[in-house]
């Protein structure tokens, strides 16, 4: 029964990795949607590999273990197996590396089993074994080495051969405490008497451990001998006490330790710094945000944004390309391991065999929690590894070999399990742990749902631009279906092209680097096929390709002809110009100088951020500039020749006029004034206010995104997103229009603000005009009443012409 348990278990899985190498090796055709590519099938060999290896280790405990657990060797075997193959879709170099370190450990178990193995050595020779571990440690003080180049030099060896003492270590410690307390229990000492040489050694390994920074595996070390001491002897303030110092731990080196201090602060608020210190928690949250409920596919991820994904950050990798159901299989390989070490323990025959596979069980657990609460931000980030998952010869040297101790331990033949001092430390741990592991679900849950819109919607996530590469992004077009912004190349290198520079600041740009700005941020549901696209349709794409459907075309109310001509007259000069329909509220002009050419944000993106003109500002939207003497107009429809006017009355009438409210358009918009003093408004808010002039009194809503080309119904239209507004009386309106004409068909009225120095020009069409009812605005950063004027002029002749 066993043998065909174990069997079965080992076939599951071996069906399992090769469905997931299949679907790796054709990822690249399905990420390109084309057959003619470069197929994946480096790992292959590591899968071959993987098969034969735990072929051989199965005939081998077979052979040597017949009453072991049928459980632990499948599950090891597909956590090392999923491993294996996520290490050789990130890094294939680090894949061969990692199929070698397999085939080296499993093959030393294995081949060990063939010798008559007693862990009473471990017992007997406990203080030997562990100061040698200790010994080889310290060496790295001298010695050590680092395999990347830099960082802290954790490990000894050369030629591409490395060990990390430190991981051992860990099992060392477990076999001493286990033998340690298997001596002493039940105890007649007090309790610091009898646990007195373990806090010494243990104490003199976290010093040497803190010497080398190594605080993920001091962690560990506080964390695994509080478990074993308190499954010992069953006294939770052994537990308490436990946490309290590694608070307090915490603590002091915050105060004293910058990498300490660097890691909890990142930790408590990564956005701070995002593309800084945090970078690597925060692409940790945008991978697993990104994976879903279902996960990208195998291959079609991007989980090499995060930095040593196929190490540390393993459980992201998995998290993007598996989903949520992924990582909640993964948990449960996790839990079924766990529980089966914790069985063993408590049918083992003796105490110190009992304390060796609980302590064995806990550095499994805690390790585990470790890494993926780091990864989720569940908790500070401790650089350890995941147990059999995890890159590293050190760490799957040593979760094979206490994967060997389990097994052994677990065959247990006729033997009877020892009688208990008290089973509750037991059941307490094992209900810690699995309350860990459901925490971690949870977590998961909590970012790949709830929080993955938003995570996914941030500009600097530069999983949407590598998207944008391979999924066609929809056109922006003028009112003439003339393009703007259009998608060129072939699959897997797109490229967003701009075909009018002058403009940049209203359209923006998106970009692998930069984010999005303007209408690309603004329309970006739309343009990336996440709106307007049928819901069946892009769950389709994104199970199958792990990308959205192709883009949706948006028509814009932009008249590139007009807009030509306003970005000539405006010229070098700072300022905006915004010429809209009075009646509708679709704008036909938004121009903004100073602009840039967002072509060559590649190589002069840094420049522009930090450019004292603001090019990348849309000033027609995003600027506030005090209006003063240009809100005359709008006092004399109201208030006539009247000097005696309140402010309320003043407040009332510019919340009419919309200059207390956000303009509501589909583009970015600075946020709008909420009182009198220092009124500051934009000139798309002074142009919505001047059509009330032109129509009647009726203020517009704004209009500039007028349809979306849908693939089921073609165009439709977008509706304004809010409502017309009578922001003046009809009649007033009417005269106020006629007291600034002149001779043309079309009022006017430029005045100039002293601090700072603008000049503000506002000119709408007549009220008897057969014609489309016009409102123009023209801010200029100078003082200049005949050029703002000459340029109001200019562009109304040219837009009023047959």
């Amino acid at each position: 029964m066993i043998e065909r348990n174990q069997s079965s278990l080992l076939k599951l899985a071996g069906v399992f990795l090769t469905l997931f190498a299949i679907i790796l090796s054709l990822s690249p055709a399905v990420r390109e949607r084309a057959w003619d590519v470069t197929y994946r099938w480096q790992h292959w060999a590591g899968l071959l590999a993987w098969v034969a290896i735990f072929t051989f280790a199965h005939v081998e405990t077979r052979r040597h273990l017949p009453e072991r657990d049928p459980y632990l060797l499948p599950v090891a075997a597909m956590l090392t197996g999923w491993g294996l193959l996520t290490i050789w879709r990130l890094t294939p170099e680090f894949g061969l590396r990692q199929t070698l370190w397999m085939i080296g450990t499993v093959g030393l178990l294995a081949i060990s089993l063939r010798f008559p193995l007693n862990l009473e050595i471990v017992r007997r020779y406990k203080y030997v074994i562990l100061t040698g571990g200790l010994i080889l440690t310290s060496l790295t003080l001298i010695f050590g080495t680092n395999p990347a180049g830099t960082g802290p030099r954790l490990w000894l060896g050369c030629c591409s051969f490395y060990l990390q003492p430190s991981e051992p270590l860990k099992l060392l410690l477990v076999g001493y405490l286990a033998a340690y307390l298997a001596d002493r229990l039940p105890a007649r000492d007090r309790l610091i008497p009898l646990l007195f040489p373990t806090l010494l050694v243990t104490g003199l390994a976290l010093l040497l451990l803190l010497v080398q920074r190594d605080l993920g595996t001091a962690s560990i070390f506080i964390l695994l001998y509080a478990t074993i001491v308190y499954i010992a002897i069953g006294r939770k303030r052994v537990l308490l006490t436990s946490i309290i110092m590694l608070l307090v731990a915490g603590l002091v080196g915050y105060l004293s330790i910058d990498l300490i201090r660097l890691r909890i602060e990142a930790w408590l608020n990564p956005w701070l710094d995002p593309s800084g210190r945090s970078y690597q928690i925060v692409q940790s949250l945008l991978s697993i945000a990104n994976g879903g409920i279902f996960g990208r596919g195998p291959g079609l991820g991007s989980p090499t944004l995060v930095p040593i994904s196929h190490s540390d950050f393993i459980f992201t990798a998995i998290a993007e390309e598996s989903g949520l159901v992924g990582i909640i299989a993964l948990l449960a390989l996790l839990a079924l391991l766990i529980s089966r070490g914790l069985r063993a323990a408590l049918m083992a025959p003796d105490r110190f065999r009992r304390l060796l596979a609980a302590g064995i069980t806990a550095y499994f657990s805690i390790q585990s929690l470790l890494i993926i609460g780091g990864n989720m931000r569940v908790l500070p980030l401790t650089g350890v590894t995941l147990p059999f998952v995890s890159y590293g010869g050190s760490s799957l040297l040593t979760s094979f070999a206490a994967l060997l101790v389990l097994l052994m331990i677990s065959n247990k033949a006729d033997e009877e399990p020892a009688p208990f001092l008290s089973p509750t430390p037991y059941y307490f741990v094992s209900a810690v742990i699995g309350l860990g592991l459901v925490a971690m679900a949870l977590g998961t849950g909590w970012w790949t749902i709830l929080r993955s819109e938003d995570l996914l919607n941030r500009t600097d996530n530069a999983r949407r631009a590598i998207s944008d590469r391979y999924v066609q992004r929809g056109t922006l077009l003028d009112r003439e279906n003339t393009p703007i912004n259009v998608t060129q190349g072939e699959t897997g290198n797109l490229l967003r092209i701009y075909l009018y520079n002058e403009l940049a600041p209203v359209v923006g740009y998106t970009h692998p680097v930069f984010g999005q700005a303007g209408l690309e941020a603004s329309l970006d549901g739309y343009l990336r096929g996440l709106q307007g696209n049928p819901a069946s349709l892009i769950w389709w794409d994104r199970l199958l390709y792990g990308t959205p459907p192709p883009g949706l075309d948006i028509r814009l109310s932009i008249d590139l002809t007009l807009q030509a001509e306003a970005d000539r007259l405006l010229g070098d000069h700072k300022g905006a110009i915004v010429l809209l329909n009075a009646r509708t509220g679709e704008i036909l002009v938004m121009a903004s100088h100073p602009g840039f050419d967002p072509n060559q944000l590649d190589d002069q993106g840094n420049t522009l951020s930090n450019n004292e003109d603001a090019p990348l500002l849309n000033r027609a939207t995003q600027g506030h500039y005090s209006p003063e003497s240009a809100l005359e107009p709008f006092s004399q429809a109201m208030f006539g020749e009247s000097t005696s006017v309140g402010d309320n009355e003043r407040s009332e009438l510019y919340n009419a006029l919309g200059f207390f409210a956000n303009p509501q358009v589909r583009m970015p918009v600075a946020t709008a004034s909420r009182s009198l003093m220092n009124m500051r408004i934009s000139p798309l808010q002074m142009a919505l206010a001047t059509a009330a002039i032109s129509n009647n009194g009726i203020r517009p809503p704004a209009r500039i995104a007028l349809a979306v080309n849908t693939p089921q119904q073609g165009w439709v239209i977008l509706p304004a997103l809010d409502e017309p507004v009578e922001a003046l009386p009809g009649p007033f309106a009417r005269e106020t229009a006629l007291a600034f004409a002149g001779e043309n068909p079309y009022w006017s009225f430029t005045s100039v603000t002293s601090e700072p120095s603008l000049t503000w020009h506002l000119a709408g069409t007549l009220p008897d005009w057969s014609g489309t009812p016009l409102a123009l605005v023209v801010l200029l950063e100078e003082n200049n009443r005949p050029l703002a004027s000459g340029m109001g002029q200019g562009l109304l002749d040219t837009a009023l012409q047959p």
